[in-house]
């Protein structure tokens, strides 16, 4: 293995849905073959009340986007009813550098960022003042825990905006390559694609023929939950850090 190349010969298995392909090229940098099979899928949720719930939103003092699925579906809902940025004024609160960026990308300004990308850190680090905090809307997915709801000391509304559902076509991809490749190395971002492999996959596979990485505590803990080992975790959230830890 080359100190330029050290991922020369492995194979990286990304089980969730990257938003940029920059990832992949970074693995490819590295020597390795990056192969996106994703275990979940989103899309966005559209209601009848969208337009309604949309234009409300001004009337929030925070809108808290913890994805970048979020944004997206956020975005979609903007130009398919004609508000532009300048008419959303609430402040923003992300949770992580991605999700961040897609924001600004759709031309809305981020206010607050945890210093750890995930909702538990959130809910302790969000502290706006008194007068910030009349009223507070959740942009989430149709499977978003409770954390936000439930642990800010805040009364919050929320909006689901996404979907998440089980990509179906993927699993039999997924399984027949982790029980030939051997040098495989499966890399999660969720706790939603756990669940899937631990249900469609892992009765076939097992968890110990292959290294696998997380992002976050969160995912880590619905691995060792399921049985896994994990090898590689990054001490910032990113799927940039999680293949730059493999390489450690």
């Amino acid at each position: 293995m080359s100190n330029d190349q050290p991922l020369k010969g492995q194979i990286i298995i990304f089980t969730g849905t990257p938003k940029s392909e920059d990832v992949f090229e970074l693995v490819e940098q590295l020597g390795g073959t990056p192969i996106s099979l994703p275990l979940i899928q989103v899309s966005e949720w559209i209601e009848p009340t969208d337009e309604q719930r949309l234009m409300t939103c001004p009337t929030y003092d925070w809108l808290i986007f913890t994805s970048q699925s979020a944004v997206e579906s956020f975005g979609l809902k903007m130009k398919r009813f004609g508000v532009s940025p300048d008419a959303i004024t609430s402040q923003i609160a992300a949770i992580g550098t991605r999700t961040a960026a897609a924001l600004t990308k759709i031309g809305l300004t981020v206010q607050f960022i945890p210093t750890v990308f995930s909702a538990d850190v959130f809910v302790q680090e969000f502290k706006p003042t008194e007068n910030e905090t009349r009223r507070l809307l959740f942009l989430r997915g149709s499977i978003a825990g409770v954390t936000i709801r439930e642990e800010l000391p805040f009364d919050v509304d929320e909006w689901t905006v996404y979907s998440t559902e089980k990509a179906v076509h993927n699993i039999e991809s997924l399984k027949n390559l982790v029980q030939t490749e051997k040098s495989s190395t499966l890399l999660f971002a969720s706790p939603s694609a756990v669940n899937v492999f631990s249900e469609e996959i892992a009765p076939f596979t097992g968890w110990d023929t292959y290294k696998i990485g997380a992002i976050g505590h969160v995912t880590e803990q619905a691995l060792i939950e399921k049985g896994a080992h994990v090898d590689v975790i990054p001490s910032t959230y990113t799927l940039k850090d999680l293949v730059l830890e493999l390489i450690k």
